[in-house]
């Protein structure tokens, strides 16, 4: 359904940013750097989160879509919500829209020596991309559109920098005498489910155990010493050439 915002005796679709003066540009760099920022950088050029200098939006690149997603949050996502007025939030459209403009240093790395460096490596024996490999890391089909590539470079060179709750080890003994060690997936007061290192499900009770740990450091090495500079900055050119095709700006505000 269509919303309206009404100016005078004017009502417009809400596809129109009605915050775009300079002054709303930088009352919306304000509320990013504070809001946005630890995700997709302080400079938007990306964390966590994706980079937003570039124009390249992959869940709708209209102003509509641009609101509503950062308002609303994006489902499947990292990307919560963000509950302020729509002027504001309109503002904050308004200063990502003003980050195009900026020049882009290209990747010095090559993306089909990068895809090599990833075989040899055995990156796949963990990481499944387009439904190849394992299932123990991180689903990477994707990874160039959620990570930018100075987060892809630290994950490489220092796993343990930034661990999602997902990837936490547990690492437990029941009464009995059996031992496990897996991915923690869920835990409440009485049970803790894990995926183990052979990627099997399991559920626990925790009156059957005799000891419980949860580790929260990565179980992915480090390669900063099994990667030359060049092989590096391939492997981060492959990982950040992994994206789906964008949404045009005039394919409609579906997400």
């Amino acid at each position: 359904m269509s919303r309206f915002v009404l100016f005078g005796c004017a009502a417009i679709l809400l596809g129109a940013n009605p915050r775009g003066s300079p002054a709303d540009v930088a009352a919306g760099a304000a509320t990013f750097r504070s809001h946005c920022a630890p995700c997709h950088g302080f400079t938007a050029e990306g964390g966590r989160g994706p980079n937003l200098t570039t124009g390249i939006f992959y869940h709708g690149s209209s102003d509509a879509d641009l609101l509503a997603n950062i308002s609303d949050g994006i489902a499947g996502t990292e990307m919560p919500g963000l509950f302020y007025s729509e002027d504001r939030v309109w503002q904050v459209v308004s200063y990502i829209r003003s980050l195009s403009a900026r020049s882009h240093t290209a990747s010095n790395g090559n993306p089909e020596a990068g895809q090599s460096v990833f075989r040899g490596k055995g990156c796949a024996q963990c990481h499944r991309v387009a439904g190849e490999g394992g299932r123990v890391g991180p689903d990477l089909t994707n990874i160039g559109q959620m990570r930018s590539p100075e987060h892809l470079r630290q994950a490489v060179l220092d796993p343990n920098a930034d661990v999602r709750p997902r990837y936490w080890v547990v690492t437990l003994t029941t009464k009995d005498g059996r031992d496990y060690t897996g991915f923690l997936m869920n835990e409440d007061t009485y049970t803790v489910q894990f995926m183990d290192l052979k990627e099997q499900l399991q559920s626990m009770q925790k009156s059957d155990l005799a000891a419980y740990r949860i580790d929260k450091t990565s179980k992915m090495p480090s390669y900063r010493d099994s990667l030359g500079a060049r092989e590096l900055s391939d492997l981060v050119a492959y990982l950040s050439s992994l994206r789906p095709a964008p949404l045009r700006a005039d394919a409609g505000s579906s997400r």
